[in-house]
């Protein structure tokens, strides 16, 4: 599956492409040597420099902005969920605007790419992922559009066991705000219904989409509706 996303994508003329540049935080700087490498044939694609705090990634953003920003996931959850907050905030601003952050760690859970995405993240990766992979996740979100490496959905390579059918209007109603975050009782209160109707529905949903967990049902929906590309 990865394959035919990576084969597309390197197929392109890519010569005549505008050059991008990549800019990596890490934990462990002698990480982004491997990127650096990686990067040294790519004609559409620069490396520019590396950092080692998050501070310093903040810094680099607003004064030189990269294209892409690959930050470690070691540095925390919450540290960085804060940090794409900040960068956020001051979106009025182009630097802001101009570099997409792509999130990578030697594991990401579906629950964690979930709110990275929306915190504001452009692109999900695993540290261990093929190079032809990288290169497709840097030159998707280079051009500003969200990426995910498939294997985070944990349900993706498993064979679908229900053919998808057409939800319900209460049944998306209740998905779109699985997506949002809402839980059971909150999802209740805001439709006027019982938190027990709501585990109906959600039951329903997972039957008909083959999806199980809510992380991984708004993932899903995500993809659907475009706002995420993964390899297919």
């Amino acid at each position: 599956m990865t394959n035919i996303l990576a084969t597309h994508v390197t197929s392109l003329d890519l010569t005549d492409a505008p050059r991008r540049t990549v800019s990596i935080c890490d934990t462990q700087p002698v990480t982004a040597e491997g990127i650096r490498t990686l990067l040294n044939d790519c004609p559409d694609l620069q490396f520019l420099q590396v950092m080692d705090s998050l501070a310093a990634a903040m810094e680099v953003v607003r004064r030189n902005p990269p294209s892409v920003l690959i930050l470690d996931k070691a540095f925390g959850i919450q540290a960085i969920l804060e940090w794409l907050g900040e960068l956020k905030a001051s979106e009025g601003g182009q630097p802001a605007l101009s570099t997409s952050v792509v999130i990578w760690g030697v594991s990401v859970t579906e629950a964690e790419a979930l709110r990275f995405l929306q915190g504001g993240a452009r692109g999900i990766l695993r540290k261990t992922a093929p190079t032809n992979v990288v290169l497709a996740c840097l030159r998707t979100t280079a051009q500003g559009r969200n990426w995910m490496e498939d294997c985070v959905f944990r349900d993706s390579a498993r064979p679908d066991r229900y053919p998808r059918s057409e939800l319900t209007a209460r049944e998306q109603q209740v998905l779109e705000l699985v997506e949002q975050g809402f839980k059971n009782k909150e999802i209740a209160l805001d439709l006027g219904i019982r938190p027990g109707t709501v585990k109906i529905h959600l039951k329903h949903i997972f039957e008909k989409t083959g999806v199980r967990g809510r992380y991984g049902l708004a993932l899903s929906s995500l993809r659907d509706r475009g706002m995420v590309s993964a390899p297919a």
